[in-house]
């Protein structure tokens, strides 16, 4: 009995040794698994700190952009505008420098740089100038303003027209040579005006339109430019399907032109007939050879015979410019609002 107790204890002995062991190996192996998923979150922690750093960068990304786009256009449009400033400055000081010399004597004017009235004695020189100019035997205001009004309305009116009329026909009507012609008229356009007037002053003196205003007002209805600059608006603008659209329903073609295609043509006329009014109302190199009275002569011509070979009243040929200017300011400011949309139109082909 002793000897089986004793073994009974030494199994049970060895069986709480074996006991502790494993329960030594899972402590163990739990600590192990513990560390591991330490480590796995620590992991995981970093990799999503990683992913945010990554998202809030990447998120800041396009911000980042659109602030350095913004900056860019806000640097560009400051430089157009400084751009564009510049050169209106460079274009309106010619015009303040004429008006303010209108209001000075000629001492000042040809000796010194005055680019502001008179204010000192703004109405009594500006008259005493004005008085300087109409004294003057060469030059009448009425007359010269007669003769430029009639010439340039009457020009620009045939120009326009007639033009408008050709454009027509070349775009609307399908007729064998057509881009010939139209080639033939860009061409002319290539023409100096200086290389014809030899041959246009001697027919002109054969059929004795000389010192009239005819020889300044027919040739107007030939304006190779305005044709083009028509044809190409009405390239853009005008749909052929109106054209017959208002045949079949009875309708001539100068009713057609006058009454549909002439108001579709509006922008691009109005464009064009600024420049020929400006054109001619400024126009010196002809009528100074084809006007050879003094009754048929313009008011730049006038401006111009102020010049003397001894002396020139230079307050006064100041005032004759500044008047002379007055009707095109008019003009334009009546038509200005045609110009952009005409000239952008001109020029887009569909």
């Amino acid at each position: 009995m002793a000897d089986n107790n004793e073994n009974l204890n030494k199994v049970t002995d060895k069986v709480e040794e074996e006991v502790k062991a494993s329960e030594a190996a899972v402590s163990e192996k739990e600590e192990a698994v513990k560390e591991t998923v330490e480590k796995a979150s620590e992991k995981a922690s970093e990799v999503s700190e990683e992913t945010a750093e990554t998202t809030s960068e990447s998120a800041a990304a396009p911000k980042k952009k659109m602030k350095s786009m913004k900056a860019a256009r806000a640097a560009y449009s400051t430089l157009v505008y400084i751009v564009v400033g510049f050169f209106t400055i460079l274009a309106i000081i010619p015009f303040v420098y004429m008006i303010s010399n209108a209001t000075w004597d000629t001492y000042t004017i040809t000796t010194s740089l005055k680019i502001w009235p008179n204010f000192g004695n703004l109405i009594g020189q500006t008259v005493k100038n004005y008085h300087a100019l109409v004294d003057r035997a060469t030059f009448s205001f009425a007359v010269g303003f007669r003769n430029s009004f009639i010439i340039s309305v009457s020009s620009t009116t045939l120009s326009v027209y007639f033009s408008a009329l050709t454009a027509y026909g070349i775009k609307v009507y399908d007729f064998k040579g057509r881009k010939t012609l139209f080639a033939m008229i860009v061409g002319v356009m290539m023409v100096p005006a200086a290389v014809n007037i030899t041959g246009f002053y001697r027919l002109m003196h054969s059929m004795h339109l000389l010192g009239t205003l005819w020889p300044l007002i027919l040739p107007a209805i030939a304006a190779p430019a305005t044709v083009f600059f028509i044809k190409q608006y009405l390239d853009s603008s005008l749909s052929v399907e109106i054209i017959e659209a208002a045949r079949i329903d009875g309708a001539n073609e100068f009713f057609t032109f006058n009454r549909i295609c002439l108001p579709l043509m509006m922008p691009a006329i109005s464009t064009q007939a600024i420049f020929s009014f400006l054109g001619s109302w400024n126009n010196f190199f002809a009528p100074s050879i084809l006007l050879v009275t003094s009754e048929t002569k313009t008011l730049p011509l006038m401006v111009a015979a102020l010049y003397g070979d001894r002396y020139t009243d230079m307050g006064a040929v100041n005032l004759g410019l500044s008047i002379s200017v007055v009707p095109i300011i008019i003009v334009y400011c009546f038509l200005q609002r045609y110009i952009i949309s005409g000239v952008s139109a001109g020029g887009v082909k569909e």
